[in-house]
């Protein structure tokens, strides 16, 4: 299979439109458990997941409510059970194959973001 971009990229900065930026931004740091990376300006927050993965919320209520992301983590139940420590709880749960597991969460727009663990 041949890679997109031929295989050019080397970074992933994923963006997710949010409608309101003090909710959705306390909702995000509760989230991930930490406080953003870096604000890039007023309407922005960017968290850096791994070393070239970042997420990003941005205020684009038009937009806002329409975004999926996934992130694949190595081991699931620690992180399902810090996040429900920091008082979110999964929306949803799904194996879509025999060794994966996807656990959703909703926030307050309606954006999707995934946790997903591959068992080999």
């Amino acid at each position: 299979m041949k890679p997109a971009l031929n295989g050019q990229g080397k970074d992933l900065f994923a963006g997710i439109a949010v409608s309101n930026y003090d909710a959705s931004l306390d909702w995000y740091q509760r989230f991930f458990g930490c406080e953003p990376s870096f604000f890039p300006n007023e309407v922005e927050a960017v968290w850096q997941v791994a070393e070239h993965l970042m997420i990003y919320m941005i205020v684009l209520p038009q937009h806002a409510g329409h975004s999926i992301q996934n992130v694949m983590v190595a081991d699931l139940e620690p992180v399902v059970s810090q996040i429900a420590a920091r008082g979110i709880q999964s929306n949803k749960e799904e194996r879509p194959e025999s060794n994966t597991r996807k656990v959703s969460y909703y926030d307050p727009d309606g954006n999707e973001i995934g946790l997903i663990h591959v068992s080999s």
